[in-house]
């Protein structure tokens, strides 16, 4: 019984280091999308933003993503670059 205690908090910790991992890859590609938006102009950043959102709405996802997913994965982008982080 120990051995399979011991075994699950081993397993929690390697998927919690995983989950740690991606976060910080989330945050930083977060910053580098923001701080590419800081340096184009108005126009350009508006253009960049309705192409995406224009790719965005023509993909289909397969049926393997639940509509839930797609429809967060959706308002995160949208929330990226419309409210990108200060």
């Amino acid at each position: 019984m120990k051995n399979l205690i011991t075994e699950l908090l081993v397993k929690l910790a390697q998927k919690e280091e995983e989950s740690k991992e991606l976060v910080a890859q989330v945050e930083a590609l977060e910053i580098v999308v923001t701080a590419l938006l800081r340096q184009m102009a108005q126009s350009e950043q508006q253009a960049l933003i309705q192409n995406i959102e224009g790719a965005l709405e023509q993909v289909k996802p397969d049926s393997t993503v639940s509509a839930e997913d797609s429809e967060l994965l959706q308002q995160y982008v949208k929330k990226l670059l419309r409210h990108p982080r200060s």
